[in-house]
């Protein structure tokens, strides 16, 4: 199952507490003081992993907690410090800390991490308070307790091209044919009902990563349907393929189709809107398809691509296009 936000608290460990300890030792006439410190507690730290592509498994529990530090120990042994605990998420990860609202930290690439709750210090042994005008302390210090946090995270997928477009617009069977992606497939709306990611080989040394977005209606970016939720992933791609399709069984002319998407896109996010963007006719099988994408080219003012998933035609240049846009000029973020 797909999950892209999720609620946690995350607890850091207490440190352990300092030692009061006095040598007694058969041949030592005039013991001292040696209590250990105590060992610092194990801190939550938040890493993110390119394995994983939701929420799901760390939104299956609440609340984690570190271990605590360990007491220090006389001989002027300290306690054992506590591992971190490290909590995996995939990249793209937003946090938020929950009671402030603001954002902490923005997990863009694998292996990034964050401490997102420190572990406390641990406490110190009399032994630290020993000097020549107090040979005998008597005292130590409590370890400090460890940070508490209520998190919100929210995943923001990250791919190089994000697939938008009306439902049955075809942009499973696009991801299906051109990756190794398994999205499901149908003639009815909202077959995607999670966002799918895929990577398409161009070349033996050049791919380029496409994520597939649930279909958009109109009013989506006021929360009609389904693909108002799936928006904000879009954000983080570096261009758009709108897919239109063009057709016979098309359920909306291919002009009024690009209108609907392309206000949307604009309505969530003017950021979104200036996004490189390539268009595609979908399904074009036909000299009347044919004819609809060219009506379509004349209606947007700029270049159509014409493609069919199902003959294979087209999409080796759509993704050169794509592939060239992606790594050319100013990206928008």
């Amino acid at each position: 199952m797909f999950r892209d936000e999720a609620e946690i608290e995350v607890i850091a460990g207490d440190g352990g507490d300092g030692r009061v300890s006095m040598r007694r030792e058969k041949f030592v006439p005039f013991g001292g003081p040696d209590g250990g410190d105590g060992g610092d507690g194990g801190s939550v730290i938040l890493r993110a992993d390119a394995n994983l592509n939701s929420l799901l498994p760390i939104g299956r529990r609440y609340r984690y907690a570190a271990e605590g530090g360990e007491a220090g120990m006389g001989s002027n042994k300290a306690g054992r410090s506590a591992e971190s605990l490290i909590l995996p998420v995939p990249v793209g990860t937003q946090v938020f800390d929950r009671v402030r609202g603001n954002l902490l930290r923005d997990l863009k690439r694998h292996g990034a991490e964050v401490v997102i709750a420190q572990g406390g210090r641990g406490g110190q042994g009399n032994a630290r308070f020993a000097s020549s005008t107090r040979q005998t302390p008597r005292h130590a210090t409590k370890g400090r307790a460890g940070e508490r946090r209520k998190l919100r995270l929210e995943l923001k997928l990250f791919a190089e091209v994000g697939l938008v477009g009306l439902p049955n617009a075809g942009k499973s069977t696009l991801l299906a044919t051109v990756t190794a992606a398994t999205p499901k497939i149908a003639d009815y709306p909202f077959t995607t009902l999670v966002p799918q990611v895929g990577i398409a080989q161009l070349s033996q040394n050049e791919t380029i990563v496409i994520a597939d977005l649930p279909g958009l209606i109109e009013g989506a970016s006021e929360g009609v349907g389904l693909g108002h939720r799936f928006l904000k992933h879009v954000e983080r791609c570096q261009a758009i393929l709108q897919l239109v399709d063009v057709s016979e069984s098309a359920e909306m002319a291919p002009a009024e189709a690009f209108r609907v998407i392309d206000g949307e896109v604009r309505a969530f996010s003017e950021l979104l809107a200036k996004k490189e963007r390539v268009v595609a006719a979908s399904k074009c099988e036909s000299e009347e398809d044919e004819a609809r994408a060219i009506e379509l080219e004349r209606a947007i003012g700029h270049k159509v691509w014409r493609v069919s998933s199902a003959q294979r035609r087209g999409l080796a240049e759509l993704l050169r296009e794509c592939h060239t846009r992606v790594h050319s000029g100013e990206v928008v973020h």
